[in-house]
Parts: C-alpha cells; sequence; structure tokens
C-alpha cells in the first residue's frame, strides 16, 4: 500500500457534500481501487461555519494556502463560476498538483490555458462531470474512441429546459407555466438565464466539440439560442409533423465542396422527429448521441445533474487521478491537432419551420413561396388554417411552411424578407429540425 493522496476540495455545495460524503463512506473501497488512502486536507468555503456538516477544523476560506499545502496532491473544484475556480485550479496545476473539476463554465473558455499548465507540470486535468453530469461521454470520446473519427456529437445537455420542453409537450403548458412548475421542483435556478438561454449547454457544446474534433472551440465560436420564444403553439405544430421540441447541443465535423474540414458548434431548439432516439428523453434527464467512422451510433443517457450523479462523476474522476500519482501514470493530455476553422452558422445545412399569421385574400401563398424559392429554399409542406377573432369573424389566416435542407443564412435571409411583406401579418416562430434525412 503506497502513501496517502491528500485531496483538498473546493466548494461544499451538493456536489462538493456528495463527493465528502462519499469520499469518508467509501473509504475502504476507495484505498483498494486507487492502491492508496484518500485523506481529505482541507475544504476551501467562502465562509467558515460549524454547521455545515463536516468537521469545522476542516474547513477554510483562504483558498490560495489550501491548494499550496505540500500534503495536498490532488485538488477537487467544485465551486465555480470562471471566477475564483481559474486562478485557484491554474495555482494547483502550477504546483504540480492534479486537478478534477466541474466547472464547465470554465472549461469552455480556458481548457486550453489549463491544459497547458497541466502539461508543463506533467499532471492531470479532468473535468468529466462539467458535461452531462454522471453520463460518462467525456472519457469514451477521450479514450474508447481515440483510434476513430468522431462526425457528430448531438445531445440533450440541460436538465432544466429539457424539463420545461418535456412539461411542455405533454401537458400542453405555455412556457411561463412551465418554468414556474421547473422552479417550484427545484429544477430551475432563482436566476434561469443561463440554462433557458441556450448558455449552460453552450458550455457543454464547447467542450465537446474541442475534444471530438481535436480542435479548441471555446463558448464563444458556439451558435446560441434559447428556448424563451417556444410556445404551445409550436408543440401542437410539431405534434403533427410527428416531432417533439428539444433543445439540442450539436457538434458536427463538415466537408466543404472544396474538401476542406470544418467544426460546427450549436445549440438551439429543434424540432425532433418521434422516432429519433433524443425525441424519448425527457424530464430533467440528459443524453448524447454520438456518431463515428467505424463505431457507428453510440447513445449515452442518465441523470445531467444533481449533487449525487454529478459527484459519482467527480469520484470517477478523482480515482483516475489519484490511481496515476500511485503508480506514476498520467490521463489523457489536451488533443488539439487538428486545428479546424469553426464554421459560421449561415453555411450550415438546415430545414426550418416558420410559423406565420398572413392575411386572409387570394394570391398569398404564391407570394410566400415565392420569397423560398428566390433563395432557392425547397418548400417540403405547408399547412394553413384559417383563424377567427373574439366574435367568431375571420381575421386571417395561420400558415406553417417546413423546408428542405438548405444553408442557414438562405433560410434566415427568407424569413427577414417574410417579415417585410405586406401579406405577413406576423412571424410566430423560426424552429430548426434535426434528425431527418431530408
Amino acid at each position: 500500500m503506497s502513501d496517502e493522496i491528500g485531496v483538498a476540495v473546493l466548494g461544499l455545495g451538493n456536489v462538493g457534500s456528495e463527493v465528502v460524503r462519499i469520499i469518508e463512506e467509501s473509504a475502504a473501497d476507495l484505498t483498494a481501487r486507487i492502491g492508496a488512502p484518500l485523506v481529505i486536507r482541507g475544504i476551501g468555503v467562502r465562509r467558515v461555519d460549524a454547521d455545515r456538516g463536516v468537521p469545522v477544523e476542516l474547513l477554510t476560506d483562504d483558498i490560495e494556502a489550501l491548494v499550496s499545502r505540500d500534503d495536498v496532491d490532488i485538488v477537487v473544484e467544485l465551486m465555480g463560476p470562471v471566477e475564483p475556480a481559474r486562478k485557484a485550479i491554474l495555482a494547483a496545476l502550477e504546483q504540480g498538483k492534479s486537478v478534477v473539476t466541474a466547472n464547465k463554465a470554465l472549461m469552455a473558455v480556458s481548457a486550453g490555458k489549463l491544459a497547458e499548465a497541466a502539461e508543463k507540470a506533467h499532471v492531470d486535468l479532468y473535468f468529466e462531470a462539467a458535461v452531462a453530469g454522471a453520463i460518462p461521454v467525456i472519457r469514451p470520446l477521450t479514450q474508447s474512441l481515440a483510434g476513430d473519427t468522431v462526425l457528430r456529437v448531438a445531445g440533450i445537455v440541460n436538465g432544466t429546459t429539457n424539463y420545461i420542453l418535456s412539461e411542455m409537450d405533454s401537458t400542453g403548458a405555455d412556457y411561463a407555466s412551465a418554468l414556474a412548475d421547473a422552479s417550484a421542483l427545484g429544477y430551475a435556478e432563482a436566476d434561469p438565464t443561463a440554462d433557458v438561454e441556450g448558455w449552460d449547454a453552450a458550455a457543454k457544446a464547447a467542450i465537446l466539440a474541442s475534444i471530438a474534433f481535436h480542435t479548441r472551440v471555446t463558448a464563444d465560436d458556439v451558435y446560441r439560442e434559447g428556448i424563451t420564444k417556444v410556445s404551445a403553439a409550436d408543440f401542437a405544430s410539431a405534434r403533427a409533423l410527428g416531432c417533439t421540441i428539444k433543445l439540442l447541443a450539436i457538434c458536427e465535423r463538415l466537408t466543404t465542396g472544396k474538401g476542406k474540414q470544418q467544426v460546427s458548434a450549436r445549440v438551439y431548439p429543434a424540432l425532433v422527429p418521434l422516432e429519433h432516439p433524443l425525441a424519448s428523453v425527457n424530464g430533467a434527464f440528459n443524453a448524447v448521441v454520438v456518431e463515428a467512422e467505424a463505431a457507428g451510433r453510440l447513445m449515452f443517457y442518465g441523470q445531467g445533474a444533481g449533487g449525487a450523479p454529478t459527484a459519482s462523476a467527480v469520484l470517477g474522476d478523482l480515482v483516475m487521478a489519484a490511481r496515476n500519482r500511485v503508480q506514476g501514470g498520467r490521463g489523457p493530455r489536451e488533443s488539439k491537432y487538428a486545428k479546424l476553422p469553426v464554421a459560421p452558422i449561415g453555411v450550415i445545412p438546415t430545414r426550418y419551420y416558420v410559423n406565420m399569421n398572413v392575411a386572409d385574400r387570394p394570391g398569398v401563398l404564391s407570394a410566400v413561396s415565392a420569397e423560398f424559392s428566390k433563395r432557392e429554399v425547397s418548400i417540403a409542406e405547408v399547412r394553413q388554417e384559417g383563424m377567427v377573432d373574439d366574435e367568431g369573424q375571420r381575421c386571417g389566416a395561420r400558415i406553417v411552411v417546413v423546408t428542405h435542407q438548405a444553408k442557414d443564412a438562405a433560410l434566415s435571409e427568407t424569413v427577414a424578407a417574410l417579415a417585410d411583406l405586406d401579406v405577413v401579418q406576423s412571424i410566430n416562430s423560426v424552429l430548426r429540425m434535426e434528425g431527418t434525412s431530408e
């Protein structure tokens, strides 16, 4: 049996508390798996309070001193947000300590700098818990599929938005009501902006794209739209088309007409056919589908958030880092050799669903179709229904147009042109369609 492995835990929230509990309660098993005992040297918190459920002597608000201790071998960062976490992690790496983090916001903007620091110090940087909680996604991409060519990674990586959209689909609720339910159940934060506007999913998409395509991709490279404009009417239209609506994070390897490869990373709500595997992922669950040349399609499904599920992923990384300390090995380094350019959203082949209110008179459909034709966007399906006002009088019509694939820029230009037509009263919603072959 080797000497003790000293661990510093930064943060004692839901995840940090679970990590500390598991280390203490599973000490014998963890020792057997690692080959040395894990010993918590200290727990960094913003405020030292005796009522934290751990021995008060372990608590400290001096993060800098804790990560600098000679008896700390591994730092587990669970405090977020980007700062002061970045400073603490860099200090730990520079002093030769391996790091385990669940901080997706930090990894989405600073993974490259942190990886360089880990490489220079010959230590590990693990971050499985930064994407999809307990679901193992990072390790399969970095290790299991290291000899394959990943073509596409697409998934539902935010439990809050998936719960909201699932509720809207199953109950017919509007967005505000579904968000209120999510807040009451603890799925949504007091300020849900990072989730509902897609920022959280975009951070995770940047991490997945970087790993899958051996290219540094940051959160700023990810095209992003949130779910706040999705309506109950959109779900009714989606059902009529045999679809549901999900907030998807999509990372894709593209080949241009000249044979050059690019990377696409994007997050937006999209219509997904009911037969697609992601369509049945409901509630606060997450799922990621990976498509690779040799392996084909792989799907990873499970709880994407919460104290215990996320702690499971953290402990997996901690065990790996500790084993490497005992055995003298190292985990996978950053792979960025491909250096592929990130494609702008405008060149991405996309299908659109457009829901609009129009005047109820002859020639309207012809005028609408002409705008698609001008930009060489092929229409796959059109649905039209009359509308009546509160007094039962006809007051216009609603048209739903579904397109075939075209470049996103052409579709966006078409929607802008439609909004300027005299016969179009309003553009109610514009959503993309994913998971179809057309």
